[in-house]
């Protein structure tokens, strides 16, 4: 799911479930490299974390509150905040381990 600036809040603050951002742009080769492995996290925590990207050229006012400086950075946010942020691409096992120790 993309998401935008304006629904950022509603999607991802005021979540039930916790969050995986994927902070990315469509130039951003190491952000390209991440695309099978955030669709399957998507896929296999279904129901359990909802994951969405934010393009950061498109949305650049939730990036600079969450202090992204680079991409891909990843936040995790549980009961409207964000609890684990990690920054560069990550293994599919690194990214899932940061999601269950959220999610226990």
């Amino acid at each position: 799911m993309e998401l935008t600036d304006a629904e950022f809040e509603a999607e991802v603050l005021k979540s039930d479930i916790p969050v995986l951002v994927d902070f990315w742009a469509p130039w951003c080769g190491p952000c390209k490299s991440m695309l099978p492995i955030v669709d399957e996290i998507s896929t296999e925590y279904e129901g359990k974390v909802k994951v969405v990207k934010v393009n950061v050229d498109e949305n650049s006012e939730t990036p600079g509150k969450f202090g992204v400086m680079s991409i891909p950075t990843f936040i995790i946010f549980k009961d409207g905040e964000a609890v684990t942020t990690f920054v560069g691409a990550k293994s599919k096992e690194d990214m899932k381990s940061e999601l269950d120790a959220v999610i226990g």
